[in-house]
């Protein structure tokens, strides 16, 4: 048996996958390659969990309700409070049924018409956002696409969605980048304390902001949020509220930054997509859809036996965790011709990206209107878009993106 975070053994045959390993986060596709051809599901010794490599057994694992989302404080539990906090109330956190009451209030709250209300908002935005690009560069000079669209606009849509003021706006995208760097393996304490005192900033901004809607409620989720009620006069705790919206954010905009910013290297990678896509713009949903698939923006995602369950030719015993390996289930040639192929036209494609059976992602209308407002106005507004230097890539493998992507744009 190799032990340590790069060994992972089934039946005596090892396969490495380091997490640590810089060209693994920069490019984990081989190695996943090489572990599916292995077997389906495998023992990470360092990381104390099962990983699931193939489509059917990542898809099974988030299917499987014998494998839920088993929620552990942090510990030392005084150290991490508001972090503990935010995500023993979450709903991702959550099994039925504390969960379907949680994802039912949501729902219901959401089924208010919020992100048909966006759509024209978010389209002005995207296309306002473009245009700044297209003046700073003006077809020559190199600006970052990143800091200068992908990163501003899902905040800005997730904090009009909630209703938050525009003053306030710029303390949400480093509160969740500090937060979600605790789902990284190899933390250091600094990462760690950064975390928390970003949770618990984040709990107390928006328990003032939830008081504020209870005596003046808008139109916003928040307001809706704050009142809705189920058949049975059930509503959200203030906890519970509290977390609703910060994973919004967190999750909402995380995975829109980043396939904003992985699908729009792929296409600057695969330039004869981008001129397809250019021809033919009744291929942008497709697009989108394969741009979640080919270059997954959460990679891994954890789930607890609460009995002993059979997956890919294994046991995982109650109490023990097995992970789905997102990117590496969307890149199963079982079920995706030619998957190291970018294809913006690929009509098959039942990716994995937004999770599947109960815990499917709440906000995926919202992400789609945000990413086909994104890319709808980078091709309507542009008649050339180049690399403008070198891409920098996060260095994190759970949560997969860039930090800089240089590009050169021409109206």
């Amino acid at each position: 048996m190799i032990t340590g975070i790069a060994g992972v053994h089934t039946l005596g045959t090892v396969t490495p996958l380091d997490l640590t390993d810089p060209a693994v986060v920069a490019d984990p596709y081989p190695s996943f390659a090489r572990a599916r051809a292995e077997a389906p599901v495998q023992w990470h010794e360092g990381m104390g969990l099962w990983l699931a490599f193939t489509h059917a057994e990542a898809n099974a694992v988030l299917r499987d309700r014998r494998l839920g989302r088993i929620w552990s404080d942090k510990q030392p539990a005084e150290r991490f409070g508001s972090f503990n906090l935010i995500h023993r109330n979450a709903i991702l956190e959550m099994e039925p049924p504390d969960h379907t009451r949680l994802r039912r209030l949501i729902s219901s709250a959401f089924a208010r018409g919020h992100v048909e209300r966006l759509r024209p908002w978010v389209e002005d935005l995207a296309g306002s956002l473009v245009d700044q690009l297209v003046e700073r560069s003006g077809g020559t000079r190199p600006v970052d696409f990143l800091s200068g669209m992908a990163e501003h606009l899902p905040v800005a849509v997730i904090a009009e969605l909630l209703g938050v003021p525009e003053a306030d706006r710029p303390l949400l995208r480093p509160w969740s980048n500090a937060i979600v760097k605790m789902y990284e393996y190899g933390r250091t304490p600094a990462t760690e304390e950064s975390a928390e005192r970003a949770a618990a900033e984040f709990v107390a901004y928006l328990r003032e902001l939830a008081a504020e809607r209870r005596t003046d409620p808008g139109e916003d989720l928040l307001s809706h949020l704050v009142t809705v009620r189920d058949a049975d006069g059930d509503r959200l705790t203030e906890d519970e509220l509290v977390t609703t919206c910060i994973l919004l954010l967190n999750a909402g905009h995380e995975a829109t930054v980043n396939v904003s910013g992985n699908g729009l290297l792929a296409l600057l990678e695969n330039p004869d997509q981008l001129r397809r896509l250019r021809e033919d713009r009744t291929l942008l949903p497709t697009a989108i859809e394969e741009f979640m698939r080919y270059d997954s923006p959460l990679q891994l995602f954890e789930r607890t036996a609460t009995a002993d369950v059979e997956i890919g030719g294994v046991t995982v015993e109650r109490g023990q965790k097995i992970a789905a390996l997102l990117g590496a289930g969307n890149h199963d040639p079982a079920v995706f011709r030619e998957p190291e192929r970018l294809d913006v036209g690929r009509g098959d494609n039942p990716h994995i990206t937004f999770g599947a059976g109960i815990h499917f992602c709440i906000g995926a209308p919202l992400a789609r209107v945000e990413l086909q407002a994104t890319f709808g106005a980078l091709l309507a507004r542009t008649s050339s878009l180049e690399p403008g230097g070198e891409p920098v890539r996060r260095p994190e493998f759970v949560i997969r993106g860039l930090a800089e992507l240089p590009v050169a744009l021409t109206a």
